[in-house]
């Protein structure tokens, strides 16, 4: 599932699927096309990322299962936002994420990820609210990424104390979960070091 919340009714699709009242329905075709049932036409994935930057509620499915595959077509959206122009995660920070897969903390790492980027949101739609009317030149956000306009410094100081909190939260449920299973790997001091 992909951006906005869905409505609890369903309809079914041709394929029979379920399919959540207002979710548009893209199909993808074993040509590796992408196929909008909303528009009758065929979209490319700059589309589907419109979609997201709209927050239009999607889902992608194969054209002849009915698989969802919502979540691969976001991680080619990344993929290629990460491989083109200015990426988001250094290197090292995806050999961290890559070492939580199969851990028995992934779980925790990907709620703790989640509730961050959702508080990283909230803050940046509370700034863009009271930033309205105002126009804000590269220079302008230069000084606000830096801290240095006015108010940033309380705004941004929530979310670092909202960060601190979650990560404080996440490091609790590992010792905690070290308490519960004491030779579990990792356990305090997750990754262990090579």
């Amino acid at each position: 599932m992909a951006t906005a919340p869905r409505g609890k009714a369903a309809s079914a699709d041709e394929a029979g699927a379920e399919q959540p009242a207002n979710v548009r329905v893209l199909k993808k075709y074993p040509n590796r096309r992408l196929y909008d049932t909303q528009t009758s036409s065929y979209i490319t994935l700059a589309d589907v990322k419109k979609m997201v930057l709209a927050g239009q509620a999607f889902e992608v499915r194969d054209a002849k299962t009915a698989e969802d595959l919502t979540r691969s077509i976001l991680l080619q959206i990344i993929l290629e936002e990460e491989t083109g122009g200015v990426p988001m995660f250094s290197i090292t920070s995806l050999e961290q994420i890559i070492r939580f897969y199969g851990h028995s903390m992934q779980g925790v790492m990907g709620d703790y990820l989640e509730k961050n980027v959702q508080t990283f949101g909230a803050l940046q739609t509370k700034f863009t609210e009271q930033s309205k009317g105002l126009a804000f030149s590269p220079e302008l956000w230069t000084q606000f990424l830096g801290g240095q306009a006015p108010g940033i410094p309380g705004l941004m100081g929530g979310y670092v104390e909202q960060s601190k909190n979650l990560f404080t939260q996440m490091q609790e449920q590992m010792l905690q979960a070290g308490a519960l299973f004491p030779g579990m790997p990792g356990i305090p001091g997750f990754p262990p070091k090579k």
